[in-house]
């Protein structure tokens, strides 16, 4: 089935943060409760045709700040030989090399062969995928702690916003799909892209319960135990719909396409 278009009316939810009330979140319910999953190494197609195997490693990631960078760096000198595939072109000598300037300036990981440094390919005897998400099995933490902020957020996408409520400002912040639209004109050149794909629609829990490490990074642990009660209402309401006794509610396109 072709990837629907990600410009659909969603629900979302608003409510204040537990852990500071001069906050507010905004979160989208549709995209949260839908049953998209990651298929990388699974038949995931990848942004670019011609590499497949890549998924979404076929570009260096973008640091989101100082503190992003430096945490990356310090993972990535915990990596070996035996589980990095690209650890000598990292090295010269003791110097570890990891990044570069990308085409608007803006410090990301580096490119090797067409890939970002830390992508190990098919074939490798340490393990295909991202090296990054190796050490996190390898130390048994939560990848969250070991890979750029947007590879570990992707594809929930955080961003902000400020409501003017009379003479007060208010922060909101957004919790939705990082739809192929939210890359700008460079998503429009993705050859295959997964949030919108009833092919990655086939998870067997939603996504707020499949990425909770995720959202409890994004949201702190009592914002997320607040999204996941409006959420199970949510999903227990869907289930009495079915039994026709309550209206009909905004399933995410590509959730709905995978189920026909």
């Amino acid at each position: 089935m072709p990837e629907v278009h990600a410009q659909f009316a969603r629900e979302w939810i608003e409510f204040v943060d537990p852990a500071n009330p001069k906050e507010i979140f905004k979160c989208d319910l549709t995209w949260l409760t839908s049953n998209w999953t990651c298929l990388f190494g699974n038949g995931c197609k990848g942004l670019d045709a011609d590499k497949p195997d890549s998924g979404c490693c076929s570009d260096g990631a973008y640091y989101s700040s100082d503190e992003d960078e430096e945490r990356v760096e310090k993972a990535a000198a915990r990596l070996t030989p035996d589980i990095w595939e690209n650890y000598s072109v990292a090295r010269k000598g003791k110097t570890l090399r990891i990044s570069e300037l990308g085409l608007d300036k803006d410090r990301k990981t580096k490119k090797v062969n067409g890939n970002c440094i830390f992508m190990n390919q098919k074939g490798f005897s340490g393990g295909y995928g991202c090296a990054l998400h190796t050490l996190a099995l390898k130390e048994g933490v939560h990848f969250v702690e070991t890979k750029p902020d947007v590879c570990w957020q992707l594809p929930i996408r955080r961003s902000f916003e400020e409501r003017i409520v009379g003479d007060n400002k208010v922060s909101v912040t957004v919790i939705g799909e990082y739809e192929r639209l939210a890359w700008g004109e460079g998503g429009a050149d993705f050859d295959w892209y997964c949030t919108s794909n009833t092919e990655a629609h086939i998870g067997k829990e939603p996504v707020y319960i499949s990425n909770k490490n995720e959202l409890v990074a994004l949201l702190g642990p009592a914002g997320y135990k607040e999204l996941a009660r409006h959420c199970d209402v949510r999903m227990e309401a869907r289930k009495l719909r079915r039994r026709k006794s309550l209206p009909l509610f905004v399933v995410h396109p590509a959730t709905a396409g995978a189920r026909k």
